[in-house]
């Protein structure tokens, strides 16, 4: 790397078109490790925007393996993001729920896998230290070894083990095994359609005895500050709007951190992305993000 393959000296024009093209491959990836870490697109953005100046100045001559460079930089970044988001998401409105992207374009966002990008998984993420977090991620979304992963996350090859093994049983604890996608659909579909009549009957049939729906209104957009729990008032609190709410309403599938997902539309505008994440019980979640500043990055898969 570095300016050793061009007639141009290092940092001259040739050598910096070369790590942009470097750069520019290994973009998906690192736009990938980032989303899965913060759980925001838009904080994910301007990670790799960081990561892209850092590489500019950096004297890259020295590097062997530009890749695992910029995933290294990328991963220690988000480590670092983390642990200071975690003080203004204790302070955000309402629930916080992870910023949903389009994965039409790209069904695994950069990964060897669509690992760790459903928002159900990636809300469960949030519990996780942001170690923990950064090696599920590696090893889970991007197949990477366990010696690169402890390099990456500076701990040992044993620690980085435990790290994995530790957030693969908090997931398996948290969250029974999801149905195909095919039948995620089905219970979506079936959920808009009685919701938007406020058919209780339905709503109760196709909802788990201990589904949570949450809504992410983030002060901004109204939407209930609380998760409403349990299958009857659930069923209750959807019937309860469904003449306000669904008035006027556009509805378009799309393809939203590898599920589908119904994109709501109002005079033309995106107003909520709504999902849910189910198992053969029913419908675990229910996810009404509402937060405008929050669904830009899933409006072009309508």
């Amino acid at each position: 790397m570095g300016g050793t393959g061009s007639a141009d000296h290092p940092g001259g024009p040739a050598d910096l078109d070369e790590a942009m093209a470097v750069f520019a491959r290994v973009r998906p990836r690192l736009f990938g490790i980032a989303y899965r870490m913060l759980g925001s697109a838009t904080e994910a953005e301007d990670l790799v925007q960081d990561v892209w100046l850092r590489w500019q100045s950096y004297d890259r001559g020295t590097v062997a393996d530009p890749t695992a460079f910029l995933a290294t930089t990328t991963t220690r970044l988000a480590i670092n993001v983390l642990q200071s988001a975690r003080v203004r998401r204790e302070t955000y409105v309402g629930p916080w729920l992870p910023e949903p992207v389009d994965t039409s374009a790209d069904p695994y966002l950069g990964a060897e896998r669509g690992e760790a990008l459903s928002l159900a998984v990636l809300f469960l993420l949030e519990r996780l230290s942001p170690t923990e977090r950064a090696a599920y991620v590696l090893r889970e979304a991007f197949d990477y070894p366990y010696p690169q992963i402890a390099d990456i996350v500076q701990v040992g090859e044993a620690a980085a083990r435990q790290l994995v093994s530790r957030a693969r049983k908090h997931l398996r604890s948290e969250r029974r095994a999801p149905v195909t996608g095919a039948e995620q659909r089905r219970l979506l579909t079936a959920f808009v359609a009685a919701a938007r009549t406020g058919d209780l009957a339905a709503l109760e049939k196709i909802l788990a005895a201990d589904v949570v729906s949450y809504s992410d209104g983030g002060g901004a957009a109204r939407a209930s500050r609380f998760p409403v729990v349990g299958a009857v008032r659930v069923a209750k609190y959807v019937r309860a709007f469904a003449d306000r709410f669904w008035t006027g309403v556009d509805v378009r599938w799309a393809g939203v951190n590898g599920q589908t997902a119904a994109l709501l539309h109002r005079d033309g505008e995106l107003f909520t992305v709504l999902t849910v994440d189910a198992s053969d019980d029913g419908i675990e979640q229910v996810l009404w993000m509402m937060n405008p500043g929050k669904i830009t990055a899933a409006s072009g898969a309508a």
